[in-house]
């Protein structure tokens, strides 16, 4: 008697399972949304992602770090180089493109890639935030940062009274054999800065800019290689002086305890647009957007701007969250045409480097 009711209980369990399994397949509803879209989204993106980058190796090393704390299962593999290297890569490979996303560049190599095909639009959640001038009207780049380009200094050596106040102090004969400066081609900081200074003097008529570099690479000791080299010469007082971008010299101060500081020009600086975009036809297109959209974030950017010294292009950002050295900060802009920016930089760089460099 006892197998026997046990078995019928079993028998009922069994097919009261089975009325339910039938009922919910046949039902036609949807499974209750998940809540967790967001989160399941992040544990699912997978797989890779290049980068093209020309920001400096602490940037990329904690930016890398914070993303793979977001997408764990993404290999991320970064390329360092010029930001005008990356534009003759990502032209040479326009066939067979070997990146995904390229990060920090001018807005004048953005405007030359976007004008040949190399990027792909796009339109990322924080369009809105961003002003016009600091973006491609057709999303094919955002500027993720402003980059002021100031005059840099050996503090050990120079007072900031001592040091050059403005540009046109640059060509004192007394900063003969004084001045330190990144290789200008490979640069995309410098360029900017070599071509305002033409544009300062008159774009209509680049001669009286040419005249003004020949002055100033009559002061030039060197030329270096690279960022790292630049600042190993200064800091060994190869050199007192130099032109490069606030970020970077903020951080080799501050993290780095180099003996560097600045000068904001009193006429004003050129601030560069310093932008992002995705690589036409990316293989890892997705991957891509998912890194775009994360430098982008409020708490991305403001994290980057307490430990890395990056002034935002979002416009939205509650200013007091943003750290003192950034309240601080009163950017004076010189009144550049950026447009004839891009177009005439090549020819006028060209005319540089063929004409000038390390002939004064």
């Amino acid at each position: 008697m006892f197998k026997k009711k046990s078995f019928l209980v079993l028998l009922l369990a069994l097919m009261m399972l089975f009325v339910s399994a039938c009922s919910s397949g046949s039902s036609g509803e949807e499974s209750p949304p998940n809540n967790n879209d967001d989160g399941d989204a992040e544990q699912s993106a997978s797989g890779n992602l290049v980068i093209y980058t020309a920001r400096d190796q602490t940037i990329v090393d904690q930016v890398v770090e914070m993303f793979n704390a977001k997408y764990p299962d993404i290999r991320v593999d970064v390329l360092t180089m010029g930001a005008q290297e990356i534009l003759e890569r990502v032209r040479g490979e326009k066939a067979n493109p070997q990146a995904d996303f390229w990060w920090g560049g001018t807005q004048s190599a953005f405007m030359t890639a976007a004008n040949e095909d190399l990027l792909e639009p796009f339109k990322p959640s924080f369009d809105a935030s961003i002003l016009a001038e600091h973006k491609d009207a057709e999303g094919r780049w955002y500027g993720e940062m402003l980059l002021p380009e100031v005059i840099m200094y050996n503090s050990d050596m120079l007072s900031k009274e001592e040091a050059p106040q403005d540009w046109d102090d640059l060509l004192d004969p007394k900063w003969d054999d004084e001045l330190i400066i990144r290789g200008v081609l490979a640069s995309g900081t410098m360029r900017t800065i070599y071509s305002a200074m033409i544009h300062e003097q008159g774009a209509d008529n680049p001669e009286a800019g040419y005249e003004w570099l020949k002055k100033l690479d009559a002061n030039t000791k060197e030329y270096a290689q690279d960022p790292t080299n630049l600042y190993l010469k200064l800091a060994r007082q190869e050199g007192s002086i130099s032109l490069w971008n606030l970020q970077d010299i903020l951080i080799q101060k501050n993290q780095h305890n180099q003996p560097f500081d600045y000068i904001y020009p009193e006429s004003g600086a050129p601030i560069l647009v310093d932008a992002v975009g995705l690589i036409k036809d990316a293989k890892n297109l997705e991957n891509a957007k998912l890194f775009y959209e994360f430098l982008f974030e409020p708490e991305t950017r403001t994290t980057l701007a307490e430990d890395l010294y990056q002034i935002p292009t979002r416009t939205d950002i509650d200013k007091s969250a943003m750290p003192d050295w950034y309240q601080e900060l009163e950017l004076k802009s010189l009144d550049l045409d950026w447009e004839v920016m891009a177009e005439k930089e090549a020819e006028w760089m060209q005319y540089w480097d063929e004409n000038i460099k390390g002939k004064n």
